[in-house]
């Protein structure tokens, strides 16, 4: 990949943290490139309709367009048309929030969502769509790096980072040693369960999704919400509903043609 497309997809991949836009020189600080090379680069992605201007502020903003790509490409796949009415199913039963995140190379990404709970304290976090799931903190990464030996899912994390950026919950593996040990809890189990872990006052728990024809993991499901309400006892009784909702997903993915690209054998 050459540098110069390098530093464009880390610019957008910056901005799209950015929602209400940023400067060229708050871009320049973070990306660690000299401000000329960051407004020639805007003034390029500015030209094709990637990002614009705010002409009062001065700060740069992602246009619709990026999104759009994205969204046209999830709809082709096919993957919302099969997994929505799961999620949606799943939600109404718990009453918490449920989502979906898929294998992307070393990457899991939360692509679906359904929010069970319709009044009171409940978790609810919009801006995750699309977002790469961290690994070692969340209920969804512990079940996927579970399905791994212990040297493949260190390797996952440490490329990632062991310790979320922001603001992590206080039981949060923060070594190797208390990853390995959420591991072997998950593999016991068959499922992950945390409180306080991504997120401070959120519980969790999550369950893989396997390919029906190779055995292989392709996704996650998870419910996750306010550790108040979503207590060790209460995720006990939603076990079976997580595993049906998963065992479900797992048939459904036959129909999409995004899930027989990545379906790879198990070792």
């Amino acid at each position: 990949m050459s540098s110069a497309l390098n530093r464009a997809l880390s610019l957008l991949e910056y901005m799209v943290m950015c929602p209400m836009g940023a400067t060229v020189s708050d871009i320049a600080k973070t990306l660690d490139m000299p401000i000329s090379g960051v407004h020639r680069l805007l003034k390029e992605l500015e030209s094709i309709g990637y990002v614009r201007q705010n002409r009062n502020m001065g700060e740069y903003e992602l246009t619709i367009k990026l999104a759009s790509l994205g969204l046209a490409f999830l709809g082709q796949t096919g993957i919302a048309d099969i997994s929505q009415p799961i999620l949606d199913g799943l939600a109404a039963k718990c009453g918490e929030l449920v989502r979906l995140s898929l294998a992307d190379g070393e990457q899991l990404i939360w692509v679906g969502v359904a929010q069970g709970a319709t009044s009171g304290l409940r978790y609810d976090p919009g801006s995750e769509q699309g977002q790469v799931v961290h690994l070692a903190s969340s209920a969804g990464g512990q079940a996927w790096l579970a399905e791994m030996s212990d040297e493949e899912a260190i390797a996952r994390v440490m490329k990632q980072g062991l310790l979320k950026p922001l603001q992590p919950g206080q039981s949060a593996p923060t070594t190797v040693k208390d990853l390995l040990s959420v591991l072997a809890e998950v593999r016991t189990q068959g499922y992950s369960r945390n409180a306080d872990s991504f997120l401070a006052g959120m519980a969790a728990m999550a369950k893989v999704i396997h390919s029906p024809s190779t055995g292989a993991p392709i996704g996650v499901v998870s419910i996750a919400g306010p550790s108040v309400r979503l207590t060790l006892q209460r995720m006990e009784t939603l076990v079976p509903a997580l595993y049906d909702a998963a065992k479900e997903l797992g048939e459904a993915s036959r129909a999409s043609v995004y899930f027989s690209k990545i379906v790879t054998t198990p070792d």
